[in-house]
């Protein structure tokens, strides 16, 4: 019976893990397609003294890899203060996997990576004779 309780939780959080990433991934690929319209002039004046579409694109892309990388490392921070806190409280011990606090930063980067590539793709196209007229 405790085994399956145990099962059944841990599907519950890898379902709502699962879900998480995927709001966060569409947060992500939103704010950088709004970052590449706003920032239009910027790219066409980049674009204008010599930067090729790849140099923009990567710097979008290192712009949402560090966006993950960084929600990784506070998701993974408050979590483990929320195992800590709840244990504190009800007096139990501790206990926190090493390998999620890794892998959730990573993890971030990944889905970083994955929903900026569209809005990279996108702000390597942009002409810099029309994005300097606006």
């Amino acid at each position: 019976m405790e085994s399956a309780i145990s099962s059944s939780m841990a599907s519950l959080f890898i379902a709502l893990a699962g879900v998480t990433l995927l709001i966060g991934s569409a947060s992500i690929a939103n704010t950088t397609l709004v970052a590449v319209m706003q920032r239009s002039g910027e790219i066409g004046l980049r674009r204008a003294v010599g930067a090729r579409p790849i140099h923009v694109m990567t710097q979008f892309l290192i712009e949402t890899v560090l966006m993950g990388f960084v929600s990784g490392l506070v998701g993974a921070s408050l979590g483990v203060a929320a195992v800590v806190a709840t244990a504190m409280a009800l007096t139990w011990t501790a206990v926190v996997d090493p390998r999620v606090v890794i892998a959730a930063p990573l993890i971030g980067a990944s889905v970083g990576l994955l929903s900026g590539l569209y809005p990279a793709w996108k702000a390597g196209r942009v002409d810099p004779l029309t994005a300097l007229r606006r």
